[in-house]
């Protein structure tokens, strides 16, 4: 017997048996015992940590003391970091959709590139919503719009909703303020300005294959009418030509109500505006946090020391920047426009109510993680994938696409990878370009193969008026093509990088 322990604790064999077998519990719990997976990843870690013979004390700490032990800091490091990024950003998300611009964007995109253009226009509002909003309030605030847009031309559903869908789901894979990617940068210590720009040189070829290219050849193959209790109000009923009128006031299926000129998307009222805001107002909005962001990053490289690299630094800390886009809104998009400060503090108080649950994964995750490395775990894969010969990036990619097509979570396969392969990461010496390279590879894994194990295959159906075998032949392959394609521009880039 102590053989066989000594065997598991310090022999490569044993702990990478250890690593496999604490990965097969954590998908067993999560899959068949049906486990909220940030109690299954604290389960797990805490076995693994026992079973590999961590003292107790560094485990959990003592009576006294219990800053320093496993437990605190890996779930304390991570989230001190993505916590107020995530939580800004959703509020962020709440009030753009308050605001209505999401009508005005989309009525403006439709406008302009007419009616055989407007798949392109229902994908890029998709892409610049889904840059502040989550990936199924997206949905919830676009839906109303994407019908009309498919009632409108007469054609499928499917042709409409997936150049929107890609837009939404590339923005949640790959750039902040999103969850998964804002906490695979922060368990892997990259700079998020560096990941914004990789993010986007990945995700937009990706969006172009998977939403627009795939998106029209499957939306003419597979057709979905839109029933007509689906199809509120026409959306140009809503925008700068047309500033009197209401917005939609019929019920698409899935829950996205209007009454009373009040829109519900995810327990969060959206009051239709009588004085929507510009597309150009909506649009600085979006991008002013990004702006900041990547200003800090290139001024750290092109500037030298002195005061206007420190400005730069400061407006270009992520807490900082989306602290300043938020309160810029909250006076533009919300004072200004007469909602009043109650109102505000009641809405920022609905939208944060979702994100806890992805913070208490992300920071069992990070526990999980810290566990790995206190054992020798991690050391005992990131050898053997180096022995293995596969590049991190593509071991990375790999890892996460296993994990999310196991159990569906996209947050649980980002954050289990990203705690596998953090020794790799630290020990290989690589550049922020890099590390937010093989980010930009752990997220892309992640969205890989969405199937009946995801809540958003479900919820895609269920808006789209599609059947499960529709959905596979539509929503899960577009998933793939962006998953495969991030990925294939990411192992690109990083031959020049």
């Amino acid at each position: 017997m102590n053989a066989f322990v000594h065997w598991l604790q310090h022999d490569t064999a044993g702990l990478l048996t250890l690593a496999v077998l604490s990965v097969a519990v954590l998908l067993l719990l999560i899959i068949k015992v049906k486990l909220e997976p940030f109690i299954a990843l604290i389960v797990v870690g805490v076995l693994v940590a026992l079973a590999a013979g961590v003292p107790i004390a560094k485990l959990v700490g003592t009576p006294i003391k219990s800053s320093d032990s496993l437990l605190e800091t890996g779930f304390g490091s991570i989230l001190g970091h993505i916590a107020p990024i995530i939580g800004l950003g959703t509020v962020l998300g709440a009030i753009m959709e308050r605001s209505g611009g999401a009508d005005v964007l989309t009525t403006r995109l439709l406008k302009l590139f007419g009616p055989k253009g407007a798949p392109l226009a229902m994908g890029l509002t998709g892409v610049i919503l889904g840059i502040p909003v989550f990936f199924d309030i997206g949905i919830f605030v676009l839906a109303p719009l994407v019908y009309v847009a498919a009632k409108r031309g007469g054609r499928s559903l499917v042709l409409y909703a997936m150049p929107m869908l890609a837009g939404l789901s590339m923005t949640h894979a790959f750039l902040p303020p999103h969850p998964g990617p804002v906490a695979a940068a922060g368990l892997l210590g990259v700079d998020l300005g560096w990941l914004i720009i990789m993010g986007l040189v990945c995700g937009i070829p990706a969006w172009l294959v998977s939403g627009v290219w795939w998106g029209s050849y499957i939306g003419r193959r597979v057709l979905v009418d839109v029933p007509d209790e689906f199809v509120p109000a026409e959306p140009d009923s809503v925008g700068p030509d047309n500033p009197e009128k209401d917005g939609p006031d019929d019920t698409p299926a899935g829950g996205v109500a209007t009454a009373g000129g009040v829109a519900t998307a995810g327990g969060v009222a959206t009051a239709v505006r009588t004085r929507p805001p510009s597309v150009a107002l909506i649009s600085s909005v979006i991008l002013l946090p990004m702006v900041l962001i990547l200003g800090a990053t290139v001024g750290t490289v092109a500037l030298p020391a002195g005061p206007a690299q420190s400005v730069l630094v400061f407006l270009g800390t992520p807490t900082i920047a989306l602290t300043v886009a938020v309160l810029v809104a909250m006076y533009l998009l919300g004072v200004r426009r007469g909602i009043g400060v109650t109102e505000l503090g009641r809405l920022t108080g609905e939208s944060l109510k979702p994100i806890g649950m992805i913070l208490l994964v992300v920071g069992a995750g990070s526990f999980f993680g810290a566990v790995l490395r206190a054992t020798g775990v991690g050391e005992a894969l990131a050898g053997s994938m180096t022995a293995g010969g596969l590049p991190v990036i593509v071991s990375a990619y790999l890892i996460s696409s296993a994990l999310r097509l196991a159990q569906g979570s996209a947050t649980v396969a980002i954050v289990t990878t990203a705690g596998i392969i953090e020794p790799i990461v630290t020990a290989g010496g690589y550049s922020h370009a890099q590390i937010a390279l093989i980010v930009i590879s752990v997220s892309a894994g992640s969205i890989i193969a969405s199937h009946v194990n995801d809540g958003g295959f479900w919820i895609v159906a269920k808006y789209f008026n599609m059947s499960v075998k529709d959905t596979l032949k539509t929503w899960t392959v577009l998933e793939t093509i962006l998953s495969v394609v991030g990925f294939a521009m990411a192992v690109l880039v990083w031959q020049v990088v």
